[in-house]
């Protein structure tokens, strides 16, 4: 009776066991959210370079080709405002994890028009410059990789506070020939005063418009990280479902030991690093977002029309927004010290 009630419940579901089979397990929801995140965040990076190109921005640079990786590292954070909740130290890639966070388009393109409707800088910053303190999104910074110690610093403050929160720091390959990066690895890993703090590169092959091949002489950067006894590994970082997996895992060992880890996610970079590189299409890198697409249909968990469907919605939902952000005020000169400094008066960091 028992082998009956098996074979029953395995041929009720067969998507599902294909899903298991195909996808680290992962349900179907986690799948076409993921999905759904990706396609969206490609859209939108899109339509900034359409913007830039149409003369209504001055800049643009961001991370097509990053949203197998980016999409799962917002979904798995503990999104929230203070030392209980997960922090973001993001790079200007980070287009991806913001979207999966709850990023608005018109938010973004308003921050690449430079309005003053721009909720991370009041219109006073680069393209994916972003700041979300309801969040924790830290700003990020256009000086290379300085965000690594900065990440350190809330990472401690979240081990004094004792909630199993993280720190998350995300940056490129090129950068971590910085003098932060290294310093970074060191903070993280004094023995005894270990910090809860996820470690990532993303790995595009290129900084700026040098190779990578020729400027390392680690055969991976992750390498470095083990130098100093951190956990250490390298993905294919245009495998959403790795990426998920990989990151669920590394989170929850943080949380658990209260020590750092280092992941190495080898990505794709669709437009070149930014306008002044063109923003044209490269040839011959992995579309991340395409191929998943590809997966999904072919697992029946993703029909064509629906797939259509949603690459339609978001075209639509990015020419909506760049036409409320056309129509918005660009800063006034007496803004100019706005999303500055934080509000002393209120700040509740003191304490910590």
């Amino acid at each position: 009776m028992a082998q009956k009630k098996t074979q029953k419940k395995a041929t009720a579901k067969p998507s599902s066991s294909n899903s298991s089979s195909s996808f680290g397990g992962l349900d179907k929801k986690i799948l076409l959210q993921m999905h759904s995140h990706m396609v969206k965040s490609r859209v939108l990076e899109e339509r900034l370079i359409k913007i830039y190109r149409a003369g209504e921005s001055y800049f643009w640079i961001g991370g097509p080709g990053e949203e197998a990786w980016g999409v799962p590292l917002g979904m798995l954070g503990r999104i929230g405002h203070g030392p209980g909740n997960d922090f973001y130290h993001l790079h200007y890639r980070c287009t991806p994890t913001l979207i999966a966070i709850g990023l608005e388009m018109v938010d973004s393109i308003r921050l690449t028009m430079n309005r003053a409707t721009d909720p991370s800088t009041g219109g006073r910053n680069f393209s994916n410059h972003y700041v979300f303190p309801k969040w924790n999104v830290a700003p990020v910074t256009s000086p290379l990789e300085i965000q690594y110690p900065i990440a350190c610093g809330t990472a401690h403050a979240q081990k004094r506070f004792g909630k199993k929160a993280i720190s998350i720091v995300t940056g490129g390959d090129a950068g971590t020939a910085e003098g932060d990066f290294a310093s970074a690895l060191i903070l993280a890993s004094r023995r005894g005063q270990e910090l809860p703090l996820l470690i990532t590169v993303q790995n595009n092959k290129w900084g700026i418009s040098t190779s990578y091949d020729g400027q390392h002489g680690e055969d991976e950067i992750a390498d470095r990280a083990r130098a100093f006894n951190i956990k250490s590994r390298v993905i294919n970082g245009n495998d959403p479902v790795e990426s998920y997996l990989t990151l669920k895992e590394d989170m929850e060992y943080i949380r658990k030991t209260g020590k750092p880890a280092f992941i190495e996610a080898h990505v794709s970079r669709l437009y070149g690093h930014s306008s002044a590189s063109g923003a044209n299409p490269v040839q011959g890198e992995v579309d991340p977002v395409m191929e998943f697409e590809k997966r999904l249909l072919k697992a029946n968990l993703l029909t064509a029309t629906d797939a259509k469907s949603i690459w339609e919605n978001f075209e639509a939902e990015g020419v909506r927004a760049a036409e409320i952000a056309r129509a918005e005020m660009v800063p006034s000169a007496d803004s100019v010290w706005d999303h500055t400094y934080v509000d002393n008066e209120n700040a509740d960091w003191r304490k910590f």
